[in-house]
């Protein structure tokens, strides 16, 4: 077993502290862009330095044991193995980690869903995509929070907004972003007819609050509205629901999960933020596509994957061509492979 190899661990080490060693500089603070750009790639790399150390020094620590143990020592081998196994897994977690290397990768998510049409058939799917998004992070020990959701009228959801919180929340689950294809009996079809229904999943970063974006007062409508949904008396009591509108871009965004109007009105300029990041980044990207003449797909819109439960098993990513028979496993949140070949396809080293 070798660890770094491929994350090319002597640069990057290098690289982190030539990065300290600027920070150190004096006039350092003087200029604020190029600092935060500096801060933000020694965040990116520190961690993955230390933990590839860590990793080495505890390879170093197994070989020595093994070279101890003698043919006496056979009852200790069972330990030896379990602790191998837990340090290739944890290699295995760090070259993961590798193939994420924008500098919005480690932030938090903000994950929408939107049922396509079709009525209750898109809308039960569009809750079975947030079920699997949510079984997927409470295997990662993300947190995860609704910031908005819209019932379906018979069953499901038309929309929901959340939070996904934990370390590379957005630089897994861009690999989700496009339109989601199901197909099955339908449980709402009488007649037991096959249905194919769409969803749409978007995937945006959480933005630090002193990201170079400014949301003049002028330029947002907000309008207020009873909350709908779960939560007690408080529910349709108070308009403390928030719809905030940019007027030059067009950009909605509604938040009424927290309690008070003020909340609501918060959380909601922060995912306006994030919305406004994420398009003027996507810009950007088009005017070097342009420039360079690269053609890339545009994922959002576009069929990434078809989950087809009748009249056989399988979910297949027509991005990458990854597939499984396994349906229930991936609806109950087993979704790392998919992500995992989807990032190794379009991976930007670190």
């Amino acid at each position: 077993m070798s660890c770094g190899g491929i994350f090319d661990l002597d640069n990057k080490e290098k690289e982190v502290d030539a990065l300290n060693h600027k920070m150190s500089e004096a006039g350092f603070w003087d200029r604020p862009t190029e600092a935060q750009d500096t801060i933000a790639r020694l965040k990116l790399l520190k961690p993955m330095v230390d933990s590839w150390h860590a990793c080495q020094r505890e390879l170093g620590e197994l070989k020595e044991y093994a070279e101890l143990l003698g043919e006496q020592d056979k009852a200790s081998l069972p330990e030896l193995e379990k602790q191998v196994a837990h340090l290739s897994h944890e290699v295995d977690a760090l070259e993961f980690k590798r193939l994420l290397g924008e500098p919005e990768d480690p932030n938090n998510a903000i994950v929408s869903i939107n049922a396509g049409a079709g009525g209750t058939e898109s809308c039960d799917w569009a809750s079975m995509l947030f079920r699997m998004y949510l079984r997927w992070a409470e295997k990662k020990g993300f947190q995860t929070e609704v910031v908005d959701m819209l019932q379906g009228e018979e069953a499901g959801i038309k929309n929901t907004t959340f939070y996904v919180r934990g370390a590379y929340a957005y630089g897994y689950l861009k690999a989700e972003c496009g339109v989601h294809r199901l197909v099955r009996i339908s449980p709402f079809d009488s007649n037991k007819k096959r249905h194919t229904s769409f969803a749409s999943v978007d995937a945006i970063a959480e933005v630090e609050d002193d990201v170079d974006i400014e949301i003049k007062e002028e330029e947002i409508r907000i309008d207020t509205f009873r909350a709908s949904g779960a939560g007690g008396q408080h529910v349709n009591k108070t308009e403390s629901a928030i719809r905030i509108t940019h007027i030059p871009t067009g950009i909605v965004v509604q938040c009424q999960n927290e309690r008070s109007q003020y909340k609501n009105k918060q959380m909601g300029l922060k995912i306006l933020k994030a919305r406004l990041y994420e398009k003027r980044r996507k810009e950007e990207e088009e005017k070097i596509t342009q420039k360079y003449g690269e053609k890339k797909e545009i994922a959002w819109g576009s069929q990434i994957r078809s989950y087809v439960f009748q009249p056989y098993t399988l979910v297949k990513d027509h991005r990458t061509g990854y597939e499984t028979s396994n349906g229930q496993e991936v609806m109950d949140g087993e979704l790392d492979a998919f992500m995992e070949v989807y990032l190794k396809q379009n991976i930007k080293k670190v």
